[in-house]
């Protein structure tokens, strides 16, 4: 059976660098809704119309949404379109291990604060973090992706933490917003694609 793909559709795949013949259920489900015209909108706005992410940044932040979410195709795709706006190997190498190290301490702080006991408040976390000492994506960045990252996996006091840090690393309550805008909407377009 061959699927007809609307136009917004094999839009929103050759933006993203997505392989138009690869199946993509929920996607074609969708048909030419108006949902997905806003997705087109949105994911388009987040990644190239940002006043406060420039080109590079926005692609490692969907990056790293893409490998919070084990999304290899996107992961893939946002890889060498994060090259092609600038970023090194090692950047998007970092950007990986960003979202590999936040996910546990996620978990970990998650706990810590679901259970709000001294006995776990007060133990050492006895997690290795020395990426985070000096990023090669900058320590503003780093932890721009790092709440982000913990956004997405609803670690309040990870959240907590972060926002304060990156603002005291100079970013803005208006570079926040737009970086978790991207995030949510990044995770929405893994629902469809």
């Amino acid at each position: 059976m061959t699927i007809t793909r609307t136009d917004t559709a094999t839009s929103i795949l050759a933006n993203l660098g997505l392989a138009p013949e690869a199946d993509y259920p929920v996607l074609d489900a969708m048909g030419d809704s108006k949902y997905l015209r806003d997705l087109k909108i949105n994911v388009g706005n987040v990644l190239n119309n940002s006043t406060n992410l420039n080109a590079k940044e926005s692609r490692l932040l969907a990056l790293s949404v893409a490998a919070n979410e084990k999304h290899q195709p996107l992961i893939d795709a946002f890889s060498e379109a994060a090259k092609q706006a600038g970023a090194t190997d090692a950047e998007v190498a970092e950007t990986l291990a960003c979202t590999s190290l936040l996910s546990t301490n996620n978990i970990y702080y998650r706990f810590r604060h679901f259970a709000n006991k001294d006995a776990y408040t007060n133990a050492q976390a006895g997690i290795r973090m020395s990426i985070m000492m000096t990023p090669v994506l900058g320590k503003e960045f780093f932890e721009l992706m790092s709440l982000v990252v913990s956004a997405i996996n609803g670690c309040e006091m990870c959240v907590r933490s972060h926002e304060e840090s990156v603002l005291k690393h100079g970013a803005s309550e208006a570079r926040v917003l737009d970086a978790i805008r991207l995030g949510a909407v990044i995770k929405g377009l893994l629902v469809v694609v």
